[in-house]
């Protein structure tokens, strides 16, 4: 049987388009391209993070409060290679952080507010020990 390989995009009403992808290249650093949409490489991930790069597929209960304080149904992670640099520029340009940075073996991850408020985590993966 045929594989699905990975995730190959992500697709989001907002508010105001223009207003969300300048708020996503200031904040966030994403490079928009013509087309009006970013291309995150795997390579430049695996090459960071070996086995640790990976995208997560996880549905959550309806009453679950992971999201909140965001009212949307979802919630982007973003991989990140250096989570204490991104806050710092998010602090810079006044965004807070949603919940305080948590580090755990399998990576560190923080929560930010986008300006259509949906909640974002942000993820700076841990790399897996060698064997």
């Amino acid at each position: 049987m045929a594989k699905i390989l990975g995730i190959g995009g992500f697709f989001f009403h907002c508010k105001d388009v223009q207003a969300t992808k300048d708020w996503y290249a200031r904040v966030l650093g994403l490079e928009i391209n013509e087309h009006g949409s970013v291309l995150f490489d795997h390579a430049a991930s695996a090459a960071a993070f070996g086995p640790g790069a990976m995208t997560v597929w996880s549905p959550f209960q309806k009453d679950d409060g992971y999201f909140a304080p965001s009212g949307e149904n979802h919630m982007v992670n973003y991989m990140v290679d250096d989570l204490s640099e991104i806050l710092a520029h998010c602090a810079d340009l006044g965004v807070v952080e949603a919940k305080p940075r948590e580090d755990h073996p399998y990576g560190s991850f923080s929560w930010i507010m986008d300006p259509d408020g949906r909640k974002i985590e942000l993820w700076q993966p841990g790399i897996p020990p060698e064997d």
